[in-house]
């Protein structure tokens, strides 16, 4: 298997083809990188902005250039010695008339080819949550009526410009009588006499017949765990990699998965050996990867965790954590709070999925003789659900293997003893199915039960906490990312370090990502914010300064201010993380770019948190309150805060900027393949999607790459632009490809500095038989930005990097080390890259 040396994600469509990826190519390969990693190309809905709500999963977008515009790209990468990874989803479709899979499924219902490639419970009418209303709402109104489809002419349901294709055996024979039904009572029996019911989205959250990617009803579960299902949608993608042209596949949301093992070992086995796979799974701290699953490893969330550790104030944290609380008025309790977001999701956003496991439940209690209400069986299945405590267990028919056998009755103890504790046999009935403890006549609806369990705590889980909880605690936003948790006490170097050795034990061939197209903020605007944690009363007394500045914007509402002490700190730490490094105050136009940006994010931001607006159900006049006030801090006219704004952001500016230049450095020398997302080889201030989905300025980073010789660490230009990050990303990665064994394999060796500034070095070393590199790298450096060189500091130099020659990979110099390596005098901002052979 040929593992990449490093990986570049360039998101397709939005303008972005396979020729202007093409065109690329000298760029990418001029960076370093050996593999090109494509967002999902097969035909995706139409104006699809990110291909994920694939149509045909059979057939290269003619959006994006189709099959040859796909082969030219591959011809290009071939010629340059570049590889290709494409993003695959096979957990579900797009549920659209456009999918003629989707579509065959609508009109001939379970008699459908497809019906059972999707995962829909046909013991009832398909739902098509598509009304803006109930159905007969929309009749009476007459936004229902029956006429012929464009494309077909066949005679169908309509409803403003979409045509919901009739059964038929409910209108052959009867074409014309059909087409001249305009009685509502007529067109309701026909409806009725469908094998679908149309419906309003606002009831899909309780009333849904097929099962859907998280919360998105547009997007329907596929069942790739049936063979003949996986057959029909990997054709292509197993054509791609047999002939070459594709080397590498990441699985798109592997915990949809019915069975995600048994999946990923058919593809294994359909791609080849040498066909590498990563996929897309959230590890909880402390968790891991399955060892069995034949895969590389993760798409790397987990990675992004690690950093704070290297990163954040451990020391600090606390005070503000306690400013925040000031702000508040009172303490935050994080468990509450997730408890109180996982049990909105149970109750309210996934009350389908909730009432089906009940339903299957009962049908389970019933066939054993268990005398159990079913009140009781829903208020222990919730508490379940609630207090899981990762994505999710991977049973199988067979039941649950050891260790999530180990992890359920964990988790139904702390319910059994919690304060919200439920009926102890009802409880005790549900960890019984889990495990598989019922009778042989029960055992197809237990494994049912199990399959749908799992893939139910993954969407409870992420949709909770990341689009929920994130959007309610803003103590630290840089923390507030996938795979993270919200308000965490402690970091510490020395826990990086082992998080780094385990990597390099566990998945040394995953990816290292930073940024993603699902990442809530860009990597710089991540690596700037853990900068507060270094200054937390500073931080505190600034925003102070900024909301009383601002107070006569806040708007008093029957149900309070808008925006509250929480907000106006989110606000504040939001715009902190994505202000242009070069935006002045007086920049009218400049700021007006960051608004049309600024805003979109705090709407965003409001409805997730659920709390006084909603996607379903949005305030306007709490969000237009909510966007007058950062309208205003965004106006051109408000230079008294502007001014002071920017004034004071530019420690915590500079100070993320050298935060920035070591997360670099520690992608890409620490195990793990990285993965660059496209515009972020230089600086990535994006925020939340759809914000960090917009195309960079390819012709502005290539210009950037060729000016090599201009790059000096004492200009402070060339901080700004990002120029320094982007040559270190040029210098390392084709050292990667040089001596892929020393990073894939090499051992990950932590080293301690001593001297007056030892906490403010981060260092390690990678060694093998071949070559040694040491890593030196600075952190916490707010409090010593004046400082342009390092005070007297030691690193010692274990036997396996000691008694070397070494060249410095940032300066050129050359040096021999025996026992140590002396920082004194060296640019404090800049890593220390040491490479001997």
């Amino acid at each position: 298997m040929t593992i990449p040396a490093s990986t570049y994600r360039i998101q397709f469509r939005s303008g972005m083809t396979f020729d202007r990826a093409a065109a690329l190519v000298p760029y990418l390969k001029q960076l370093g990188i050996s593999h090109l990693y494509a967002s999902p190309i097969f035909t995706a809905l139409s104006g699809s902005t990110h291909g994920y709500d694939v149509i045909n999963a059979n057939e290269i977008d003619p959006a994006i250039g189709g099959r040859e515009g796909f082969d030219r790209l591959v011809k290009t990468l071939q010629q340059a010695g570049l590889g290709l990874i494409i993003d695959i989803v096979p957990n579900h479709m797009a549920s659209s008339l456009e999918n003629a899979w989707w579509r065959d499924v609508v009109e001939h219902g379970e008699n459908s080819r497809y019906a059972h490639h999707f995962d829909i419970d046909w013991s009832r009418r398909l739902t098509l949550p598509f009304l803006g209303d109930d159905f007969e709402v929309e009749l009476e109104n007459g936004a229902i009526a029956v006429k012929p489809d464009p494309q077909t002419g066949k005679p169908a349901l309509a409803y403003y410009e979409h045509f919901y294709p009739l059964t038929p055996a409910s209108w052959q024979d009867r074409a014309e009588a059909v087409l001249q039904l305009t009685d509502k009572a007529d067109i309701a029996a026909l409806h009725d006499s469908q094998p679908y019911r149309l419906m309003s989205w606002r009831d899909a959250p309780r009333d849904l017949s097929f099962r859907r990617f998280f919360e998105i009803t547009g997007l329907a579960g596929v069942r790739v765990e049936d063979k003949a299902v996986f057959d029909d949608a990997h054709q292509l993608i197993l054509e791609l990699v047999r002939s070459g042209a594709v080397q590498g596949l990441r699985v798109d949301h592997v915990d949809g998965l019915a069975d995600p093992k048994s999946y990923l070992e058919r593809l294994r086995q359909e791609a080849g050996p040498d066909c590498y796979i990563t996929v897309e799974k959230i590890l909880a701290k402390g968790e891991h990867l399955p060892a069995d699953w034949p895969v590389s490893g993760t798409t790397g969330y987990e990675f992004i965790a690690s950093l704070s550790e290297a990163l954040v104030d451990g020391k600090h944290i606390r005070q503000l954590r306690q400013a925040y609380e000031t702000l508040l008025g009172k303490p935050v309790d994080v468990q509450a709070e997730l408890r109180a977001a996982k049990m909105l999701m149970a109750t309210r956003n996934f009350a389908g999925e909730a009432t089906r496991l009940l339903q299957l439940a009962t049908t389970i209690a019933a066939a054993d003789n268990e005398p159990l209400e079913e009140k009781a069986l829903l208020t222990a299945l919730r508490e379940l659900l609630v207090a899981f405590p990762v994505y999710r267990t991977y049973g199988t028919t067979e039941g649950l293997p050891p260790e999530d056998a180990d992890l359920l009755l964990k988790v139904a103890d702390e319910v059994r003893q919690g304060v919200k504790a439920p009926d102890p046999e009802a409880l005790g009935f549900l960890t019984r199915i889990m495990a598989g403890e019922v009778s042989a006549a029960a055992s197809d609806d237990a494994a049912s039960f199990r399959t749908r369990f799992q893939q139910l705590t993954g969407p409870l889980m992420a949709k909770s906490v990341e689009d929920t909880l994130f959007f309610r605690l803003h103590m630290a936003l840089a923390l507030n990312e996938v795979g993270a948790e919200p308000m965490p006490d402690d970091f510490s170097p020395e826990r990086f370090h082992q998080e780094m050795q385990e990597r390099l034990a566990r998945q040394p061939d995953a990816l290292s990502g930073t940024s993603t197209h699902d990442t809530k903020r860009g990597e710089d605007a991540r690596a700037r914010l853990y900068t507060l944690s270094e200054a937390p009363e500073r931080w505190a007394e600034c925003v102070s300064r900024w909301r009383q500045g601002n107070q006569s914007q806040v708007v008093q509402l029957k149900d309070g201010p808008a925006p509250k002490p929480a907000v106006e700190w989110m606000l504040y730490q939001s715009l902190a993380g994505a202000w242009p490094t070069d935006l002045a105050p007086d920049d009218a136009e400049g700021l007006k770019a960051l608004e049309e940006r600024f805003t979109g994010f705090v709407e965003k931001a409001l409805r997730e948190a659920k709390l006084r607006t909603d996607w379903a159900d949005s305030n306007e006049t709490y969000e237009n309150a909510v966007l007058d006030y950062v309208r205003h801090l965004l106006s051109p006219d408000n230079q008294a805060f502007l001014q002071d704004f920017t004034a004071s952001l530019q420690p915590f500016i500079h100070a993320g900027l050298v935060n920035s230049l070591t997360q670099t450095a520690i992608k890409l020398t620490a195990p793990g393949v990285p993965d660059i997302y496209q515009g972020s080889e230089t600086l990535d201030l994006s925020l939340v999607d759809p914000d960090n989905r917009r195309e960079p300025d390819f012709c502005a980073l290539e210009q950037l790459l060729n000016q090599v010789e201009q790059v000096d660490p004492a200009n402070e230009a060339h901080w700004l632009d990002g120029r320094l990050k982007q040559q270190l990303i040029a210098k390392v990665l084709p050292l990667r490809q040089q001596l892929p064994d020393l990073f894939r394999k090499g051992d990950y060796l932590p080293l301690s500095a001593t001297g007056q500034q030892a906490e403010n070095v981060l260092a390690f070393g990678r060694a093998n038989d071949e070559a040694a590199l040491i890593v030196i790298l600075p952190r916490l450096v707010f409090n010593r930005l004046q400082e342009a060189h390092w005070a007297p500091a030691e690193i010692a130099l274990p036997e396996a990097l000691a008694g070397r020659r070494y060249i410095n990979l940032i300066s050129g110099a050359e040096s021999a080390l025996e026992t140590s390596f002396s920082l004194a005098g060296g640019d404090r901002r800049m890593p220390v890259i040491l490479l001997s052979r």
